[in-house]
């Protein structure tokens, strides 16, 4: 698989004199966004139908912050996005305070990922990604994301992946990423989570729950770069429940590496039990694994 490298494009910014006043108050002033420009430094977007997410996803740009509200959300396209934040202007998508939000791929076409988010600085967090009929959440070429407190699950593929070369200084903590299948029906290629097909340094997984997904826990095939990966477990993992019966072959908890890629990784404090094949898995004869803790 080769992923293009140059994808990053500027966007424009709404200013905000074309910006809606919707509400004030002690906090100053919250302002609001045209639905087909939900993009401007420093604005604050708050969505509550599906519509309106993809469109705020799609238009946002350096500095925006969009909120969602409560609710299973049903999308008929990809939240796709290729704009870039700053790390002074971060994009932001989040569950609004504390709420639970739920984003269901059902209404997606075959073979569409529920997000894909082509952009550096992101922070996206507090929020379930399920049901769609490919992969759930993708990142590709990211710097600097932080993906906090998110869940992925009964996805058609990899629950959450990192992909591409200038894969830099991503967070992933707090995913919880479970069931997630091959909707192809072969059983492989669906893991907990993916950081696949390309390189870049300093990205950790830190507290991370992969459990019964048909593929691996974590899965690092093809990244030629060190990823850090702590205090996460991994379960359950490669067993085909969907055709009840188990999984023919992968199925690991930890995957660290593979098609041609040798790189030292650097695991604490994990752990991996119940999986249909190894606990912790480094293909192919070589060395380099460092500081592995747990079982």
């Amino acid at each position: 698989m080769r992923l293009g490298t140059g994808r990053h494009r500027r966007t424009g910014t709404l200013s905000v004199a074309t910006a809606v006043v919707v509400a004030s108050g002690a906090g100053g002033v919250y302002l609001g966004l045209s639905l087909d420009r939900a993009g401007a430094a420093g604005t604050t977007v708050t969505v509550s139908t599906s519509a309106r997410l993809e469109s705020a996803v799609g238009n946002a740009a350096a500095g925006t912050t969009i909120q969602v509200r409560g609710g299973t959300y049903y999308p008929t396209r990809t939240l796709k996005s290729a704009a870039n934040g700053t790390s002074s202007a971060r994009i932001t998508l989040r569950a609004h305070d504390g709420e639970k939000v739920r984003i269901d791929g059902a209404k997606l076409p075959a073979g569409s990922p529920l997000a894909a988010i082509d952009g550096d600085h992101w922070t996206v967090q507090d929020i379930t990604w399920q049901h769609s009929p490919a992969l759930g959440f993708v990142a590709t070429s990211s710097v600097g994301g932080v993906f906090r407190n998110l869940v992925t699950a009964d996805n058609g593929d990899s629950g959450f992946t990192l992909r591409g070369d200038g894969t830099t200084d991503n967070l992933v903590q707090n995913l919880r990423s479970y069931g997630n299948y091959d909707a192809a029906g072969h059983g492989r290629n669906a893991d907990g989570i993916g950081v696949k097909f390309g390189s870049g340094t300093g990205n950790r997984i830190i507290g991370a729950r992969l459990h019964d997904n048909s593929d691996d826990g974590l899965d690092l095939w093809q990244f030629s770069s060190t990823v850090t990966v702590e205090h996460s477990s991994a379960y359950g993992n490669g067993k085909n429940r969907w055709k009840d019966r188990a999984f023919e072959g992968g199925g690991h908890g930890f995957e660290l590496g593979g098609g041609g890629a040798s790189v030292a990784h650097v695991l604490d404090d994990n752990e991996a039990y119940g999986n249909s094949s190894a606990g912790f898995y480094v293909p192919g004869a070589r060395d380099g694994l460092s500081a592995v803790t747990g079982r």
